[in-house]
């Protein structure tokens, strides 16, 4: 998205809650990757279409969107992953000054190694991925699972700031990655069994809803 519309879509938007713009800056000043403002922004109004009882995060990270998403939606239990303790601490200190932490269930520990800790709390009516990138459709496959018949995955950092368009990607290690996106990108295009919408906001939002009963003209 071009960066004047970016900048006008962020002055326009409502200020955060003072422990929100903590965190912002926090993520800003120790390289904590969280969603970019408009991302976000258009990925809770999605949400608040959609108003899921119960929210599967992988990827907590510091809890920023975890608490986006249980402000947003005041009816709504979040269940969020994160395999990095440190993060996680910290993430506990953040959320446990929120009045929605009752609201908020984190889980430590590896997003692959966690499915029957995770099934515990489902099912769930929209699971949210922004965790390891290479690792996509692995979380996909192992949380898709636990969707109610109407569930949503949405995925973030699906256009790895538009890398994913580019013919060559010099550096490797990104190369690899920029592969492993295009190739999540064009699986879930492909599913047999979700619509996916890919939507040039933030980083990239993929939006997959299961298909339901199709009816034959």
């Amino acid at each position: 998205m071009d960066e004047k519309i970016i900048n006008y879509i962020e002055s326009i938007v409502l200020d955060r809650s003072d422990l929100l713009q903590e965190m912002e800056a926090y993520a800003e000043e120790n390289g904590v990757p969280i969603m970019e403002l408009v991302g976000i922004e258009a990925l809770l109004g999605m949400l608040r279409i959609q108003q899921p009882k119960r929210i599967l995060e992988v990827g907590t990270a510091i809890g920023y969107s975890a608490l986006r998403m249980a402000e947003a939606l005041p009816d709504t239990t979040i269940v969020t992953l994160e395999r990095d303790e440190e993060r996680y601490e910290k993430a506990q200190e953040f959320l446990g000054r929120s009045s929605a932490r009752d609201r908020v269930i984190t889980l430590l520990g590896d997003a692959l190694e966690l499915q029957e800790d995770v099934k515990q709390h489902g099912p769930y009516d929209a699971v949210f991925i922004d965790a390891a990138k290479g690792q996509y459709r692995k979380f996909f496959d192992s949380y898709s699972e636990m969707l109610t018949p109407e569930g949503v995955v949405y995925s973030d950092n699906v256009l790895f700031k538009g890398l994913v368009a580019e013919e060559v990607v010099e550096q490797k290690r990104i190369r690899n990655m920029v592969k492993k996106l295009q190739d999540y990108n064009k699986w879930l295009m492909d599913h047999p069994e979700y619509d996916t919408s890919i939507l040039p906001v933030g980083d990239g939002v993929a939006i997959s809803k299961k298909r339901g009963t199709r009816v034959e003209a």
